[in-house]
């Protein structure tokens, strides 16, 4: 029943993608402008780390006691993972209703199927009560239907790259500027460490509009300390935390970056509304933090069976090639066990870009087409391409199964297996592992 009430609203605008905000305010504005009644809202953007910020955000509120409502994009599985009304992932039935009641008020009107989705998210967010709101943008900033938010508590800036380049422009300066229009006047902005074209044009945007930077590596830090601890010092705190239980060094910037958004909402011109919050929860959310297929090791399931005693079988989503820069990074430390990848990507992404860092990193690499994506690149176009960066034993694979038999069979073992390259095969895996 969801799956034909999603495919329908996928048919009421001829383009999957068409950056604009008047569609979802004409919508909003019949819906009663719910946008207006929401808690404290950070609102993400970026290139990479937004999930995992957005989960180091919810699993400190929430350990916090605070109800926490959180909307992100695109889901794994189930699409009602898009959408978590204070700390709860909608059913079914209340997803149903909900979807309906956005729809008949659109009318038939032309729409997205992520802005009608986000007045959805909206909605529910409004009619019940909270303490927090955190938004992820769906792709740019500027044009995003998340953007109609017009003072949020704090924004957020990850590592901006190239990406989307098709939507946002081919230029980095391009991108960062659709990317920092989530920046509100007079709201302070948490920001990344950036690299220098993009850095310009972040400083200019905050002159413009009076926003205070919040700048990693400036007026915070955060770094691990061993293997079992996370130092973070901003403007007013210092806190020693346990280490994060998402797995990367890089990890470690995401927890900051949302470490820097808790210290601005409770510390330093907080909300008035927005409670003290606990050092306690802080040490908690860091141990409990949660957020799949990234750099995620699976350890139970039909797939994982597969497999013999020893060997490891991991999963990522990172899809661009800031992402594989900092995946290769963590690679390097994995010598224990050889590395073998099992790779899909949408034939929209820089697979070159992904493997230059990454293909030094793997001793086998199967190529698998992603299923159900008519977008996705074919397995034997992954597996040239592993070719051109010299992965000198890369085959093509009929799907992931084929593929993890297939290395067990043929490499002596144990090893370690990371499937990578999309969200959307990280979503079929997780699928198919349940």
């Amino acid at each position: 029943m969801i799956d034909a009430v999603l495919e329908r609203l996928h048919g009421l605008h001829p383009k999957l993608i068409d950056l604009s905000l008047d569609r979802i305010l004409r919508l909003l504005a019949k819906l009663g402008h719910p946008e207006q009644s929401l808690p404290p809202v950070v609102h993400v953007a970026g290139t990479n780390g937004k999930g995992s910020t957005v989960a180091f955000l919810r699993a400190f509120a929430e350990a916090g006691g605070l109800r926490t409502h959180v909307y992100t994009s695109p889901h794994l599985v189930r699409f009602n993972e898009r959408i978590r009304v204070a700390g709860q992932v909608l059913d079914d039935d209340a997803l149903l209703t909900l979807l309906d009641e956005v729809e008949t008020a659109n009318a038939g009107d032309p729409i997205t199927f992520f802005e009608i989705t986000t007045a959805a998210a909206f909605l529910a967010f409004s009619r019940v009560p909270a303490d927090l709101c955190v938004l992820e943008t769906g792709l740019g900033g500027r044009l995003d239907a998340t953007n109609v938010i017009a003072r949020p508590a704090v924004t957020i800036l990850t590592p901006i790259a190239m990406d989307h380049q098709q939507f946002l422009g081919g230029r980095i300066e391009a991108i960062a500027a659709e990317k920092a229009a989530i920046m509100k006047r007079g709201v302070a902005c948490v920001v990344a460490q950036q690299e220098r074209k993009v850095n310009k044009v972040l400083e200019a945007r905050s002159l413009e509009y009076g926003v205070p930077l919040i700048k990693e590596g400036v007026d915070f830090f955060a770094r691990a300390v061993g293997d079992d601890e996370l130092v973070y010092k901003g403007p007013t705190v210092e806190w020693r935390l346990p280490a994060p239980a998402l797995t990367g060094s890089f990890q470690i910037r995401n927890a900051g970056l949302a470490l820097a958004a808790m210290e601005r909402l409770t510390r330093s011109n907080a909300p008035p509304e927005f409670p003290d919050f606990p050092y306690p929860a802080l040490a908690l959310g860091a141990k409990t933090v949660t957020w799949p297929a990234r750099l995620q090791r699976l350890t139970q399931g039909p797939l994982v069976d597969l497999l013999p005693e020893g060997w490891e079988l991991w999963l990522d989503g990172g899809h661009n090639p800031h992402a594989a820069e900092a995946l290769a990074r963590h690679a390097r430390g994995w010598r224990d066990l050889p590395l073998y990848g099992i790779m899909g990507m949408l034939n929209s992404k820089d697979i070159d870009g992904y493997l230059k860092p990454m293909g030094a990193r793997f001793t086998a690499l199967r190529g698998v087409a992603i299923p159900g994506e008519s977008a996705s690149l074919t397995a034997e176009a992954v597996t040239e391409a592993g070719r051109r960066h010299f992965v000198i034993d890369a085959q093509a694979a009929d799907g992931v199964t084929a593929a993890l038999t297939g290395l067990v069979a043929h490499q002596p073992g144990p090893a370690r297996i990371l499937i990578c390259g999309s969200l959307y095969l990280a979503g079929t895996v997780l699928a198919e592992n349940r």
